[in-house]
């Protein structure tokens, strides 16, 4: 059984079990709740999708993601700035996705 879930404006193909990285949800370690999933089907019956699905995550810790280097440079002029940015996320575990 897969899903597509939305959080944080980003959209995450998922299935039962998987660690997944979203942006930083403002919730506790340990916290589970639900999700409306856009789409969700079984494994094995693509024509069967349904677009009525929950999907249970449990958030598992927060973190930041890796570093993205910001290098700008203007060519004779001797200028360069180089500049680094880590994102807030958040790991979720899916827990299970119940079709409705």
């Amino acid at each position: 059984m897969y899903a597509i879930i939305e959080t944080g404006g980003k959209q995450y193909w998922v299935i039962p079990g998987e660690l997944v990285h979203v942006g930083k949800l403002e919730a506790k370690e340990g916290d589970t709740f639900d999700l409306q999933a856009l789409w969700a089907s079984e494994e094995n019956e693509s024509e069967k999708a349904t677009q009525k699905a929950t999907v249970t995550v449990e958030i598992v810790r927060h973190l930041k993601e890796r570093k993205v280097v910001v290098f700008k440079k203007r060519p004779k002029s001797h200028y360069r700035r180089t500049q680094g940015h880590r994102q807030d996320a958040t790991e979720i575990r899916i827990k299970k996705i119940s079709l409705n």
